[in-house]
């Protein structure tokens, strides 16, 4: 698509306009997790899946596999953000979903093959906290953008300590993941704020693409404390 000249910003646009982009956001939040979902169930059913998963995490492979999702991610993003056209946007939204479901290739392979209960409960925690959190930001109306220091701070916190982790060779524990769902969180609430208040309103895609991965965040770390606690 062109450039859209009349697009505002949603804290600014028409009551009409702001409902239409947040109802556009949230399909394509649910597009994203839907064809999430059918892709990590196409890779879990892949004769090789185990291998790649095996080799995904093998020694400092963890490493590399995790500076190519960041350059990924942040490709898509950019592609996500642009108005020039509606192929590079949606092509930014898949890139990243494949990305991310690759990504967590390894740590739901082990899950289906032991203990599958754990994956529907954390489906079903995540879920409930998503709800709730987006229900924080519409009844209190409140702007978090004043998380978004703390959110860069922490994630670099945390990149250093899973770096540190793969590096040195030390397991960073569920208390570690208990902080991460604690930082998905606050993720969660910044992205769901800056979707009523930041986006601009032709960008329902970059919208949902930045709430998923904060989705996609909590789940990761929900499903790592579950699996703590079974142990």
């Amino acid at each position: 698509m062109s450039a859209n000249t009349s697009a505002v910003r949603v804290s600014t646009a028409q009551p009409s306009a702001r409902a239409r982009f947040i109802r556009e956001t949230y399909l394509h939040v649910a597009l994203a997790i839907a064809l999430f979902a059918v892709i990590e169930w196409a890779l879990q059913q892949w004769s090789g899946a185990a291998d790649l998963a095996h080799k995904m995490t093998n020694g400092y492979n963890w490493l590399i596999v995790m500076l190519l999702f960041m350059v990924v991610s942040s490709i898509a993003d950019r592609w996500a953000r642009t108005t020039a056209s509606q192929v590079t946007v949606y092509g930014g939204f898949l890139l990243f979903i494949v990305a991310e479901a690759v990504l967590f290739l390894p740590l739901l392979f082990g899950i289906a093959s032991g203990a599958s209960d754990v994956l529907v409960s954390a489906v079903v925690i995540t879920a409930a906290m998503v709800v709730g959190l987006t229900a924080i930001v519409v009844i209190t109306q409140t702007d978090f953008s004043f998380l978004r220091s703390s959110l860069v701070i922490g994630g670099f916190v945390a990149i250093g300590l899973i770096v540190a982790s793969i590096l040195f060779g030390f397991s960073l524990g569920i208390i570690f993941s208990l902080a991460m769902v604690v930082f998905a969180s606050g993720s969660v609430l910044y992205n769901t704020s800056n979707i009523m208040n930041v986006y601009r309103t032709d960008q329902p895609v970059a919208a949902a693409l930045s709430l998923f991965a904060s989705i996609a965040l909590l789940f990761w770390y929900v499903l790592r404390v579950m699996g703590y606690a079974r142990r």
